[in-house]
């Protein structure tokens, strides 16, 4: 019996197109969620604030004076303490405007922003404003420059089941990526005594440092910006893959406002920007080292000894630091014959530093109860 030659052909063709198809399948870089990611990280951004608050302390003898003799010989005294946030934020215009978690840069005075870029640009930012009963806030890069950024203009439907993607800096890493299915809309929760209304709610993990980023869908579209993780029930039971972000369609509302404030608070034309080379640390200036100082959230959640050192969380190429050998998630617990336990320590040590200097410094991570310790001298010549 003879094969119709025609039907061999087709076949082949066939073959030869479900081939390419499995082919196409198989290449990572077609996959909806990494064209996704691709398409936001850029616009994706590092928070590290700073603010100062003064409180009044009493020396516990003067109290105990005063219970026999009926006041105190001396006025409490003010101390001023700094306090460090860490999260994330997501520029939503060229200009540098971007929007992240009220919680993150809480207001207060002496506030200090810095905002690292997906490149690893450092800049000072200033707080715009904000709204509580959101969470929301707006600030804005100090820098002449165009930021890429994520568009409000065409945001996700929000359809539960839809996969979504957390995007963000968790515990201090840069493009940190998770993934899960929205769960639901419209929640009301009460996390760590602070209620948030509205939400929507997401299995994809939520980690220390990821508020204030987004959450988009394959398509790259914002789904919301990630606010609260509830590890416990009020009732004190444990849970997992309960994530909640505030609506992109809050988000953009909220913008819209936060933006004719912007537009108050504008500039005239006429004032110099600031220089964007003063945003740059001694560290990075003579070493290539990107700091960050170890909160207790963030030594908890990389399991480092508490109230020792300052994070590396950026190395640049060719750098000194580079050339030592340092990476990323190391941490420096001195500098020379000093301990270093804050970025400000480091700072003020290298304040005089010359080109051409060397220095030591001791490297390593110390874990609680001395587990897994791994510490190293190395010396390094200012550039």
């Amino acid at each position: 019996m003879k094969t119709n030659p025609y039907r061999k052909l087709l076949v082949a063709l066939l073959m030869l197109a479900q081939a390419g198809a499995c082919l196409g399948q198989a290449d990572p870089a077609s996959e909806p969620a990494v064209l996704a990611v691709a398409k936001v990280l850029p616009a994706v951004v590092n928070i590290n604030t700073e603010r100062v608050v003064r409180r009044t302390v009493r020396d516990p003898v003067e109290d105990f004076y005063a219970q026999f003799f009926g006041h105190n010989r001396v006025r409490p005294r003010e101390v001023r303490q700094t306090l460090q946030s860490l999260g994330s934020g997501f520029i939503i215009d060229p200009a540098g405007y971007i929007v992240t978690n009220q919680h993150v840069v809480e207001r207060a005075a002496d506030l200090k922003i810095h905002v690292t870029t997906n490149d690893g640009k450092t800049y000072n930012a200033h707080y715009i404003t904000g709204d509580d009963k959101t969470d929301l806030a707006f600030i804005k890069i100090d820098a002449e420059t165009a930021f890429p950024f994520i568009s409000l203009d065409n945001i996700s439907p929000n359809l539960l089941g839809q996969t979504v993607i957390v995007v963000g800096n968790a515990v201090g890493y840069g493009s940190s990526i998770s993934r899960g299915v929205l769960s639901a809309v419209k929640r009301d929760i009460t996390v760590d005594e602070t209620e948030y209304k509205g939400l929507v709610q997401t299995d994809a993990a939520i980690n220390p440092g990821n508020s204030g980023g987004p959450v988009i869908d394959l398509s790259g579209r914002l789904v919301g910006i990630s606010s609260a993780k509830m590890a416990f029930t009020p009732q004190g039971v444990p849970t997992q893959g309960m994530g909640f972000a505030i609506p992109a369609e809050v988000v953009r509302d909220s913008v819209n406002q936060f933006k004719k404030v912007a537009q108050k608070q504008a500039k005239p034309k006429n004032q110099p920007a600031p220089a964007a080379d003063m945003s740059v640390s001694n560290a990075e200036k003579l070493f290539g080292l990107q700091l960050q100082d170890l909160n207790q959230e963030l030594s908890d959640a990389l399991g480092y000894l508490r109230g020792r050192g300052v994070l590396i969380t950026a190395v640049e190429s060719d750098s000194p630091a580079d050339d030592a050998g340092l990476e990323r998630g190391l941490v420096i617990y001195r500098a020379g014959n000093s301990e270093t336990n804050s970025v400000k320590q480091i700072e003020d040590l290298l304040q005089g530093v010359q080109s051409g200097t060397k220095l030591d410094f001791t490297v390593g991570v110390i874990r609680p109860r001395g587990q897994n310790q791994r510490l190293g001298t190395l010396s390094m010549t200012a550039r």
